[in-house]
């Protein structure tokens, strides 16, 4: 999956995302980082279709995106949300097989083939004593996992995630990224946990404003320097000595 030059601009004239050229591989796990308002869920919402960008295009296996139907693109795309909607009584099971929803005419039943990729989903994120309660009543961090099994039921070729660890404690934080990174998916991710972004992604897109202004693996990307100019904070970054990956200790203002 690609974008090139993706913007999007309100009616009111103010652009949130501006000409972001990204891409995402298949088995690949890249992340979008940057401060809030920085147009990391207006940009995600273009990718799969919830906004229709005013700019630029989304390019999967070459073919833009931007004739295909809600439902075709469905098929290729699954989402995960920041916060899910309460799902009007529904059971956790109701949910989850949504997700074969794109593969199905509107009338069709779920076979036994899609009672089974739901029964699977739901064990993967941890969610499978979850299948008969009402989804409007459960917490935050078990609709995110519920959530997550409804992508994965889907069979995407792309998986886009806003803020997934999101309600999370820090188990089914560390779970869910390991899942998504272990599906052979191309996964696009925004996260607002630094240290997770770097131990969990391959690549990283700065975002501020709208704009790309850094881009890379996140040894290159995730310096002192950029945090402070991004983000307006004073921060050490060093490389852990088990993962590997860059660590962010933040400093607070005057201990610097």
């Amino acid at each position: 999956m690609r974008t090139a030059g993706l913007t999007y601009t309100t009616p009111a004239g103010r652009r949130l995302v501006d000409a972001v050229s990204l891409t995402v591989s298949a088995g690949e796990t890249v992340g979008l980082v940057g401060p809030n308002g920085s147009g990391k869920t207006t940009l995600l919402r273009c990718v799969y279709g919830a906004l229709a960008p005013t700019g630029g295009q989304v390019f999967l296996d070459g073919a833009d995106l931007a004739g295909a139907s809600a439902k075709a693109r469905a098929r290729r795309i699954a989402t995960v949300p920041q916060d899910g909607q309460a799902g009007f009584e529904l059971t956790v099971r109701q949910i989850v097989a949504m997700g074969r929803s794109p593969h199905k005419r509107f009338w069709e039943a779920d076979t036994a083939a899609d009672e089974e990729l739901v029964r699977g989903a739901l064990a993967r994120v941890g969610a499978a004593d979850l299948a008969g309660r009402s989804f409007a009543r459960l917490s935050g961090g078990e609709r995110q996992r519920v959530l997550t099994a409804r992508a994965l039921v889907q069979e995407p070729t792309v998986l886009v995630l806003d803020e997934p660890t999101n309600h999370l404690d820090i188990r089914y934080q560390l779970e869910i990224l390991a899942l998504v990174r272990d599906l052979g998916t191309a996964n696009l991710l925004a996260l607002h946990d630094l240290t997770l972004a770097a131990y969990y992604c391959d690549r990283l897109y700065v975002l501020d404003a709208g704009r790309v202004v850094a881009s890379g693996p996140p040894g290159d990307v995730l310096t002192a320097e950029l945090l402070a100019e991004v983000y307006g904070v004073a921060a050490e970054v060093a490389v852990h000595p088990v993962t590997g990956a860059p660590t962010v200790t933040y400093l607070p203002p005057g201990r610097t």
